[in-house]
């Protein structure tokens, strides 16, 4: 089994009580990999070091022109490891060797993207209205910069995290998801060969509620990141908010997809199956609910059906498997207790609805793809996040019903639409209560375009320009010019 240790200070230690715990294989069920369960003394001497290389000359000195060479580098390496880490990845969390691959391949971007933007953060030169006085302001870092990572894509999300705050000049303490830590501390290595001043990246491995929220509430950290679930972020911002830390929440989803009957029916079929389906749903950005116009809804259904009754269950290894393992035991049983949920709430079970009975699955953690129909809008499984390669079918009558249904949640992630009327689309885009609406497409990113969520599913924006300026804190500074100081008791 192989034995990982943590990144801090630039050097790689144990826990300090020495203490690890094992990462499992989602399609074999068993372990493969012991990681270090970090504890408070962990967090702390991680924060330690990081607040000691943000002050340092090394690092506070260094130039933005200089800090984007670095990021530059390190995409490169990212790059170069693409295949590694992508094999790391698929044996601590199931997904596709395809999509991961995809995925590593991609991530250089991010730092490529944000290597150009850390000489070009500029301020502005205000035309005050007082006399005699040069106001002007700069953007600043904000010092020790906590990232926690969930287990569905860690690098990608990592490097949503990483890129800016330290384009912007921060310091960063990675705490990865328990079950699947491994990935992220082979891109530690990754990271050790690039020249970053030490301190000024840690990783930090354990369990959320020893390591994780000792980080969360240290006085020294400056911002926490975090993605993951609703419940978790809600406890992260409440401790967070205890010493003014800022926080980017990327939650839950429930995301909406919906179909118009003037849509291009194929291609509202594959983006439906690829909302939900691919990665086995486990995405926060999954549109789990499907909106079907009901003049289209039998046919639609039928096509739907067709196509993903032939989804290829397997080993995440294989180049033509299309859907793998769910990625922890634990979702695996959340997931099967939703399929029951549903059921007695009389949702009609139209494709899947248990564990697949195939003998080359072995012990792996699997669902079937699952479709339900005869769904409402109020049932638990249209409106609370299944995580899980499960899909509910709601018919509507017109636009402003699907609107209506479409808002009516409490989680305001993505939402897609399908339909050749770009009057559609542009009253959509106004009216869905999203963060990113796609419109005859569905599950696109880009390093270069923000993602977040409204109401419960989250705070602040992740990606293009707007992320950068999250690592940022803006400074005014005002210069008089003036022979004399005016009158000490009035304020100018």
């Amino acid at each position: 089994m192989k034995t990982y240790q943590m990144y801090i200070d630039g050097a790689w230690t144990d826990a300090a009580q020495k203490n690890t715990f094992e990462s499992k294989n989602p399609y074999l069920g068993t372990s493969w990999a012991k990681i270090p369960r970090g504890q408070q003394e962990d967090a702390d001497r991680a924060v330690e070091a990081a607040a000691r290389a943000f002050r340092s000359d090394d690092w506070a000195g260094m130039s933005a022109t200089y800090r984007g060479h670095l990021l530059r580098k390190l995409g490169d390496l990212i790059a170069k490891n693409a295949e590694t880490l992508a094999r790391t990845e698929v044996q601590d969390n199931g997904k596709l060797f395809n999509e991961m691959f995809f995925q590593l391949k991609y991530v250089p971007e991010w730092f490529y993207y944000y290597a150009g933007l850390a000489d070009k953060i500029e301020g502005n030169v205000i035309p005050i209205d007082k006399p005699d006085m040069l106001n002007f302001t700069r953007f600043e870092p904000l010092g020790v910069c906590v990232g926690i990572t969930a287990w569905n894509s860690p690098l990608l999300l990592l490097a949503y995290k990483l890129a800016p705050a330290l384009a912007a000049g921060n310091t960063f303490i990675v705490k990865p998801s328990e079950f699947t830590s491994a990935s992220t501390l082979e891109l530690a290595k990754i990271v050790d060969q690039v020249g970053f001043p030490k301190g000024v990246f840690n990783v930090v491995t354990g369990f959320g509620d020893e390591v994780g929220a000792s980080l969360v509430k240290h006085k020294d950290v400056a911002k926490v990141a975090f993605t993951g679930s609703e419940q978790t972020g809600r406890h992260i911002a409440e401790v967070a908010a205890q010493t003014f830390k800022k926080v980017t929440l990327e939650l839950g989803g429930k995301s909406p997809n919906i179909v118009f009957a003037d849509a291009e029916v194929d291609n509202a079929v594959n983006g439906v199956i690829s909302g939900i389906f691919a990665a086995s749903g486990q995405t926060c950005i999954a549109g789990s609910r499907l909106l079907v116009e009901r003049s289209l809804h039998d046919e639609f259904l039928s096509k739907l059906l067709k196509l993903a009754k032939t989804a290829r269950i397997g080993d995440p290894m294989k180049t033509d498997t299309q859907v793998g393992p769910i990625t922890t035991e634990q979702q695996l049983e959340k997931v099967l207790d939703y399929i029951n949920v549903a059921r007695g709430e009389g949702a009609e079970t139209l494709m899947g609805g248990g564990r697949p009975d195939q003998p080359n699955l072995g012990n792996g953690w699997f669902v079937e793809p699952t479709i339900f129909g005869g769904v409402r809008n109020d049932m638990r499984i249209a409106q609370e996040e299944v995580f899980g390669p499960v899909l509910s079918v709601i018919p509507f009558d017109n636009a402003e019903e699907a609107l209506s249904i479409a808002n009516d949640s409490s989680y305001g992630l993505a939402a897609g639409v399908w339909t050749q009327d770009i009057r559609k689309i542009k009253h959509f885009s106004e009216r869905l209560q999203a963060g990113t609406i796609w419109a005859n497409t569905y599950r696109v990113i880009s390093y270069m375009t923000p993602l977040g969520g409204y109401k419960n599913s989250g705070l602040g924006r992740e990606n293009g320009q707007d992320a950068i300026y999250q690592y940022l804190q803006t400074k005014s500074v005002m210069i008089s010019t003036a022979s004399e100081v005016a009158n000490p008791f009035i304020m100018r």
